[in-house]
């Protein structure tokens, strides 16, 4: 096993990003309507080894966010300087303000969290489910630590309704007979890791409030992905991790909990220093924080934190509608393309999100087909699924190569090397 040293590292990751605007650059730039320059592409110096179609599993790193990690460790061995600075409080508090712009929230209403499902349980424990009785209302394209948790909940008494999907869709008027005046929460995946499926939040939230119940969102597929907005979805309690369409890295993460809920509807159940200023040790007296830093307990990973913040500020300066527009062009072909070849799609015609599920007869058969023909999706065996994703690196000549390696080309067709 070869261990790199940073300068080495740093060395690599440029070449790299220069071979990748070599390669791609002419071919993109000949694409009439392109929504991004070439340039993009080479921020994301990995994808110039395989065609990446995964990100909905893990974005690849960015430059940005590697100098980002970079910096930080730049400080932590050598204290502050030149280009060297702490990821402190100030900086911590604004990564929560423009978090918040990013899903219509403020400040105020973000707290940091490991990941998505931390930031699930700290809701789901918040509420004391078990003891107000009751029934929660999920659907079976929800993620599987949320499924998981709610059938361990039904154990101690919880009544578990799972909506099922008709052709991989949630019909809100599944949601509407399954959610009544005992239904306590609503659980879902915004954006489904399953299939792309994009809930009509704001339809399942009224139903929800009109009967008292409160709505969770699990935003990690949705966040940095397609434009959303807590208030106007009605959504009350949402989480995310951030290496996904954030562009972060794994290990912190984000829990919205709506202003007028904090400390009542949802109180908090675990305790630490980030939650209190002004501790008087002599005392035993503190002041405690506003908002929702009440979720909160210890330190927070702040080389992880740089790192999304970065991410952040890259999909701001992309823009999402333009984020939207170019993974709209390539998920198109894919819907168009794939089927003719035996891949029944498996995400509904129409669909605002980069993922894309399709049918295998053959998963064995397919991931061997993906590994020779270098192209990195997700497979799901025991369901015979094929799940791809785009992102703003992605290109046409790369839908060209999935579909080419999936129609059954030979390597040597491709000009695919495997020495």
């Amino acid at each position: 096993m070869t261990v790199l040293g940073r300068r080495e590292f740093l060395a690599g990751a440029g070449t790299l990003a220069v071979s990748a605007r070599s390669v791609f650059a002419a071919a993109q730039a000949a694409r009439p309507g392109a929504v991004f320059p070439p340039s993009v592409r080479a921020d994301f110096p990995s994808v110039a080894l395989e065609t990446y179609m995964n990100s909905a599993a893990m974005h690849p790193l960015g430059t940005f966010a590697a100098r980002a990690i970079e910096q930080g460790l730049a400080y932590r061995l050598h204290g502050a300087g030149a280009g060297r600075a702490d990821f402190g409080a100030d900086r911590q508090q604004d990564l929560k303000k423009r978090y918040g712009q990013l899903i219509g929230a403020t400040a105020g209403e973000i707290a940091y969290t490991a990941n998505t499902s931390d930031g699930e349980n700290i809701v789901v424990m918040g509420l004391d489910l078990p003891k107000r009785g009751g029934n929660i209302v999920i659907d079976e394209l929800h993620f599987t630590t949320s499924l998981y948790m709610y059938k361990e909940l039904e154990k101690k008494g919880v009544e578990l309704r799972i909506v099922k999907h008709r052709n991989w869709a949630i019909d809100v008027n599944d949601m509407d007979r399954a959610i009544d005046r005992n239904t306590r929460l609503v659980s879902l995946a915004l954006v489904s890791n399953v299939n792309g499926f994009m809930h009509d939040a704001k339809s399942v939230s009224a139903l929800a409030h009109a009967r008292g119940a409160y709505l969770f969102a699990d935003i990690i597929q949705a966040v940095g992905a397609v434009p959303i907005d807590m208030r106007r979805l009605g959504i009350d309690f949402a989480s995310a991790g951030t290496y996904k369409w954030l562009m972060g890295e794994r290990g912190i993460g984000f829990l919205y909990v709506r202003e007028d809920l904090q400390g009542t509807v949802l109180p908090t159940t675990r305790y630490g220093h980030r939650q209190v200023a002004n501790f008087n040790r002599a005392e035993l007296t503190w002041e405690p924080l506003p908002g929702a830093a009440k979720y909160e307990t210890g330190g927070i990973g702040v080389l992880l934190a740089a790192c999304v913040s970065e991410g952040i500020d890259y999909v701001q300066k992309l823009g999402l509608d333009r984020i939207r527009a170019h993974a709209r062009q390539l998920t198109d072909r894919l819907q168009k393309e794939l089927p003719p070849l035996g891949y029944k799609p498996l995400t509904p015609r129409g669909t605002e999100t980069p993922i894309l599920a399709f049918e295998l007869k053959d998963a064995a058969a397919t991931a061997r087909a993906l590994q020779s023909g270098n192209v990195a999706g997700t497979i799901i065996a025991n369901e015979n699924r094929l799940r791809l994703s785009v992102s703003v690196f992605n290109t046409h000549e790369d839908v060209d190569r999935v579909v080419n390696v999936l129609g059954g080309r030979r390597n040597s067709e491709l000009g695919i090397s495997r020495n």
